[in-house]
C-alpha cells in the first residue's frame, strides 16, 4: 500500500495543472476513474465528478478535492526575450526567486528560472526590501524577443513550478510541488479504488474541482451537479511545526506524523457540529490519530459547498504540509494513509439513518 500511494502521489504531483489550465491533470484523473466502475461527469468549468453508487442512491456524499495548483501565466515577452508573468493563486514573493519553472507551450515544455536584479548591483536601500513580483521575470536563456517567440512561448501560456517528487531519507516523508491539493486527489482516487468492488450504504461523488486557488470557483459549480446531502472536503493545511512558529503564533499547531487534521474552524466555514463530532468519533473508534485545527485565515472548497442552497453539512479532513504555496512542500505518508482510512470509514458508515440523525441534531 505504501509503494502504491507513493507512486500515485508522484504521478499526480508531477503532472501540470495550474488554475484555469487543469487539462493535463484532469485527463490523468479521468483515466484513473475510467478504469473503475464509476460514472464520470463534469461541470461546465471542467471539474471532474466520479460517481459510485452503493446500496442506496442516498445519502449522496461529496468528496471534494481541488485539482488545480498554484502557478503563473505569461503576460508579456520583453524585447530582450525575458518573460513577465501573472501569479495564479497566492504566492509570497520571497519564495519565488531563483526557482525553476516550466512553461507549457502549445507543442512543448520550456524550462526557465525566475530571476531579478542580481544582489551584486542592488543599492544598499534595495537590499533591505523584499523583491516585488512585478520586478521579477522568467529567463529561458533567450537573448531576444524573437528568439523566445521562436521556441513557441506566447502570451497566456501557463507556467508550473519544476519540482520532482522525492521521498525523504527517513522513508516516511516526501516532498513535491502541488501537494495542495493533489494529495486530496490521490486520496479520492484510492477511496474509489477501495470501493470499486466493495459495499457501501450510499452514493459517493468524487469531485476534483478546478480553480480553487483563485476563488473556489469549481466548488461553486460542481456542487450544483452533485446536490449532495453531506460533503467531505479533502485538502491540505499549513504544517506549523517548523522553527519560528510559537504556540502563541497560531490558534492550533499541526505536526507532520501526528495524524490527519480535522478542521474545527477557518475563515470560510464553521463545520456542521454534529457531523464534526461524528468524524471525531469515527477516528477514535478506529484508533486513527487526528489533530484539531482552528485557522483564523484561509479556507477551502467547503466555503462554497456548505452554503449551497439550503446548506450542506460539511467537514474538512486534510494533512499538514510544510511550505504550501511554494515550489516544494513536505508531507508525511502516515498522515496521508490515516486520512485515507478515516475517509473510507466514514464512507462505509454513513447511511440514511445517520443522515437523519445529523439533520435532527442541527
Amino acid at each position: 500500500m505504501k509503494e502504491k500511494s507513493l507512486e500515485l502521489l508522484k504521478t499526480l504531483t508531477e503532472t501540470p495543472g495550474v488554475s484555469g489550465f487543469e487539462g493535463p491533470i484532469r485527463q490523468l484523473l479521468f483515466e484513473y476513474f475510467s478504469s473503475l466502475s464509476a460514472e464520470i461527469k463534469t461541470d461546465k468549468l471542467g471539474s471532474l465528478i466520479a460517481v459510485k453508487e452503493g446500496r442506496s442512491v442516498e445519502p449522496k456524499i461529496m468528496l471534494a478535492s481541488h485539482m488545480d495548483e498554484v502557478g503563473f501565466m505569461v503576460t508579456q515577452i520583453t524585447e530582450e526575450g525575458f518573460i513577465k508573468f501573472q501569479p495564479l493563486g497566492g504566492w509570497w514573493n520571497q519564495v519565488m526567486l531563483d526557482q525553476r519553472v516550466e512553461i507549457l507551450t502549445a507543442n512543448d515544455t520550456v524550462p526557465g528560472v525566475i530571476g531579478s536584479k542580481a544582489p551584486h548591483i542592488l543599492t544598499p536601500e534595495e537590499t533591505k526590501q523584499p523583491v516585488k513580483i512585478e520586478t521579477m521575470f522568467i529567463d529561458v536563456g533567450s537573448t531576444s524577443k524573437e528568439e523566445t517567440e521562436k521556441i513557441g512561448i506566447r502570451q497566456g501560456d501557463p507556467i508550473v513550478p519544476f519540482s520532482p517528487f522525492t521521498v525523504c531519507k527517513n522513508s516516511k516523508s516526501f516532498m513535491a510541488k502541488a501537494l495542495d491539493d493533489r494529495a486530496g486527489c490521490a486520496m479520492t482516487v484510492e477511496v474509489f479504488q477501495s470501493l470499486d468492488k466493495a459495499d457501501h450504504p450510499n452514493t459517493v461523488y468524487g469531485v476534483m474541482t478546478v480553480q480553487e486557488e483563485v476563488g473556489l470557483r469549481g466548488a461553486a459549480t460542481s456542487v450544483d451537479v452533485v446536490k449532495p446531502d453531506l460533503a467531505i472536503i479533502i485538502d491540505v493545511t499549513v504544517g506549523t511545526d517548523t522553527p519560528g512558529i510559537s504556540d502563541s503564533a497560531v490558534a492550533t499547531k499541526t505536526y507532520l506524523g501526528k495524524g490527519p487534521v480535522i478542521g474545527f474552524y477557518d475563515a470560510s466555514m464553521i463545520p456542521h457540529i454534529p457531523f464534526r463530532d461524528l468524524v471525531v468519533q469515527t477516528a477514535e473508534e478506529n484508533n486513527i490519530p487526528y489533530q484539531v485545527e482552528v485557522m483564523t485565515g484561509g479556507g477551502t472548497d467547503a466555503g462554497k459547498i456548505h452554503v449551497y442552497r439550503q446548506g450542506v453539512p460539511s467537514i474538512v479532513i486534510g494533512i499538514p504540509v510544510r511550505y504550501i504555496h511554494g515550489h516544494v512542500g513536505i508531507a508525511h505518508l502516515e498522515d496521508y494513509q490515516n486520512a485515507l482510512e478515516l475517509v473510507l470509514n466514514l464512507v462505509k458508515k454513513i447511511d440514511g439513518t445517520i443522515l437523519n440523525q445529523l439533520q435532527d441534531n442541527i
